[in-house]
């Protein structure tokens, strides 16, 4: 073969292996279409046969539910703020049974036991990781105490996170910025706790709590609304068992409130509580004080107070 015809072939074959990258077909130049459930890449014109047993790179199984989807899935759980290491690092479960549900020997269990040791040391080898563990175990054990749902605590988690990035811990306890952490994520979730709900189920002060709260505030520059009352009133209505009509009446209360401005100075959980108190009198509900106090977490005097000075509002 001369050189120009070597050559010749060359670009021919260059020029069928680029028509066939570019979805065309080598024959004929038609479209090329790839279907995948007979594994092959035909040309829709002609309907030659470009690339057969192409390899399926799906999942060999089928499942019908999300329990099989799970039970039959190899890989993990997805990455989470809510783990100090985002969920990426191993996890070794503390049953002593192997992959078939077999028991392990007394050998193996002592190695297994090992193996954990030194998968947790490695988990948090540094200061940072230890003191993420620690604050993120704090968030949601608060955060499973006041109710609060998971997407309130991955934004507790990352607003604890820009606080330890930013420097902001030294001269400060872990719980305390843990604890203003998820004050701040409940209220610019809209679905507020009080101060008085925090400190029951923290492990500091309500001084402490209020100062880091507003340091933390103010050094991430986070953006939070004040609470308003109305926030309050689907939990405090729940917790009591109370109808939407209870809560209708109350929310007009507030409104009326609001436009003779009884809600400044005032605070949001007792005007919300007092409300909730004063709409299941009209609506003929049978609610003492001291429930409506229990659910709202404040004191009978603070209800009554507001009962009244809500009442003079109406009636003018």
């Amino acid at each position: 073969m001369s050189d120009t015809d070597t050559r010749t072939s060359v670009r021919e074959t260059e020029t069928e292996t680029a028509t066939e990258s570019a979805g065309e077909c080598p024959e004929c130049e038609g479209s090329v279409v790839h279907d995948e459930e007979h594994g092959e890449t035909a040309c829709e014109d002609c309907g030659l046969i470009v690339e057969e047993d192409e390899i399926d790179r799906g999942p060999e199984w089928r499942a019908y539910d999300a329990r099989e989807r799970a039970e039959k899935s190899r890989v993990g759980a997805p990455s989470t703020k809510l783990i100090h290491d985002e969920g990426l690092s191993t996890n070794i479960g503390w049953q002593d049974r192997d992959g078939y549900g077999r028991t392990l020997s007394a050998d193996q269990r002592r190695r297994a036991q090992r193996l954990r040791k030194w998968n947790e040391r490695y988990r948090t080898r540094d200061s940072k990781d230890r003191n993420l563990r620690q604050a993120l175990g704090e968030i949601d054990r608060m955060a499973s105490a006041l109710g609060l749902p998971k997407d309130i605590r991955e934004t507790a988690s990352v607003i604890y996170r820009r606080a330890l990035d930013e420097n902001l811990l030294p001269g400060r306890s872990i719980e305390g910025v843990a604890t203003a952490s998820l004050y701040a994520a409940a209220r610019q979730a809209g679905t507020p706790r009080s101060l008085d709900e925090l400190e029951g189920v923290s492990r500091v002060g309500r001084r402490e709590l209020t100062r880091t709260y507003r340091y933390v505030c103010r050094e991430l520059g986070l953006e939070v609304e004040p609470t308003k009352p109305e926030q309050y009133l689907p939990r405090f209505t729940s917790a009591l068992e109370l109808d939407e009509d209870v809560e209708r009446r109350a929310r007009s209360l507030l409104e009326t409130a609001r436009r003779e401005g009884l809600h400044s100075g005032r605070s949001p959980v007792g005007l919300a509580a007092a409300a909730v108190y004063a709409s299941s009198l009209l609506t003929n509900r049978k609610v003492t004080q001291e429930e409506v106090g229990e659910a709202a977490s404040v004191s009978e005097v603070t209800i009554r107070n507001r009962y009244t000075e809500l009442l003079d509002v109406v009636e003018e």
